[in-house]
Order: structure tokens, then sequence, then C-alpha cells
């Protein structure tokens, strides 16, 4: 939708409206803002997430330079139909949602699981991406990635005990500055007030959880394929998709950039928003 002159541009995610749009006989419920115009960056968010997990610290920046996309993949959410149980059919999900938008062309901006299906989406739709931004998430193969359930679920039993956010535990180290980081983080998730998005239900989250575990038990992808100039980042300490994974990413991305920040887990870009949304918008608006 076209922002006329004299209409202000909206650069909040708080207050961006959430829309919808339909392809293949799924309705994607998705929010935008930022200026219109140019390469829209698309964002692909992570495990058991929905609209109102993405960080406004995050967000924000990029939409004060760029024109901003982020979406329910299918079954989560506001987005109809049923969560796909392989990486590989959410790419294609993602794949029909961009075109649905009229966009021949997209940066993506992805998070965890939303890594995983970028990685896909870059491999086999290589004219539909053209910058990757790969955060917290790691190769198919790679090693202790199908152990993610196993932590989740540890996680979300010790997040119960406490009576906090499982993100504060999964996302963030246990010591002082991790739980401040953390208790910030989930603050600030719920700066949107209204018009909330249905939050994810079990049997969606599980089957999620299968994809996942698939994405670390199958074959290593060839990822000398993936052309697009690529920035890569991580905490050091990611229990969930482990650090070693970005390094790899790294490693087997032709010409890749690698962000590590110290003292940090699988949240490490949330941690580090002031350091690392400055990165991010000037890899993305080269």
């Amino acid at each position: 939708m076209s922002e006329t002159s004299d209409e202000p541009v909206n650069t909040s995610y708080a207050k961006a409206p959430t829309r919808t749009v339909t392809a293949g006989g799924v309705t994607y419920a998705y929010r935008e803002l930022g200026p219109r115009g140019g390469v829209p960056v698309v964002f692909f968010v992570h495990l058991a997430a929905t609209l109102d997990n993405w960080d406004p610290r995050i967000v924000d920046p990029v939409a004060r330079e760029r024109h901003v996309v982020a979406f329910d993949n299918r079954g989560v959410g506001a987005s109809t139909g049923e969560v796909p149980d392989t990486v590989e059919a959410m790419a294609a999900d993602a794949a029909a949602f961009v075109r649905a938008l009229g966009f021949g062309e997209i940066d993506v901006f992805s998070f965890s699981l939303g890594g995983m299906v970028a990685q896909v989406l870059a491999s086999e739709h290589p004219g539909l991406v053209r910058r990757l931004v790969l955060t917290g998430t790691g190769p198919a193969g790679g090693k202790d990635i199908d152990k993610v359930a196993r932590t989740t679920y540890y996680d979300m039993a010790r997040a119960a005990l406490a009576r906090s956010d499982p993100k504060e535990f999964l996302f963030f180290n246990r010591d002082a500055t991790g739980k401040k980081a953390g208790r910030a983080f989930v603050e600030r998730l719920g700066e949107r007030t209204a018009d909330r998005d249905a939050p994810i239900k079990v049997k969606a989250f599980q089957k999620q959880l299968k994809a996942i575990k698939r994405w670390g038990r199958s074959a290593p992808a060839d990822l000398s394929v993936i052309t697009q100039p690529t920035l890569i980042a991580n905490g050091d300490n990611d229990r969930m998709v482990p650090s070693v994974l970005s390094e790899d990413l790294h490693r087997r991305i032709p010409g890749s950039e690698l962000v590590i920040y110290p003292d940090s887990g699988h949240g490490g870009i949330f941690q580090y928003h002031r350091e690392f949304a400055p990165v991010a918008v000037e890899f993305l608006t080269r």
C-alpha cells in the first residue's frame, strides 16, 4: 500500500497495523512500516513466535531507512492453515507470501528458525533474495540442532518454576547481565498494547519443533550456492542453536560477514541491540 507524500511515515513497530494477504489458500497476517519504495526488508521470525515477538529496538531502526514487512508463518498467530513440518515447506510459503504482496526482490532479516527458512529461500529462489541477515541460526545437519526441543522444554519448565517468560531462559545467560537483558527484552515486546496477535497453538509449536529436528538431522546443504551478501550474528553462548554453527555458516557462505557478541546467548542481538541495530542497518542500506 503506497503512502502519499503528506502522510507521516510510521517507523514504530508497536503502531504498525496488522494486515492480511491470501496466497495459495492461506491468509497471511503481516505488518509493514517504514518508507515505501525500493527493496523491502522481510523479517523471518523464530520458533513459537508471532508478529508480537519482534524486538522494536531492532525493527524500528531498520524501518527508519527501509520498507519493513513482518509476517506470521502459515498456521501461526493470525495466519490460517496448518504449520508445515519441514523447513523447506516453510520457505515455499514465504516465497508465496512475498510474491502475493507483489515483491520481486527482497532483503531478508532472520532469526533462529527464520534463519533456517531464509537459507532455503536464498538457495531455491536466488533471484528473490538480494541481501541476507542470519542471526541465532545454523545450517541443515548442524550439530545439536536436533536437540532444540529438549532444550526448549527444559527451559520452559525452569521458566514456569521461576514464573518468568521462557525467552528469558532460552535467549539469555542466567548471570546478572543476562537476567537484566532478558527482562528488558520481554518488557519491550509488551510495548504494543492494541491489536495484539493470537499466541501460537500447542500443535503448531510441536510441528515447528518437528521441522527443526528434521533440519538438524538432514544432510548438510551446499551453502556455496548462497552468493547473496550475508551478515551472520549471534551471541557467544547460544544454547539453542550452538554458536559454533554461526561460525560454520560464515565459513561456508562465500564472502559472508560474522559478528559474535560476548557474554550473551541465543538472543545476543537483542541484548546488544544498541550495537547490532546500526550494524544491520548499515549492511541493509549498502
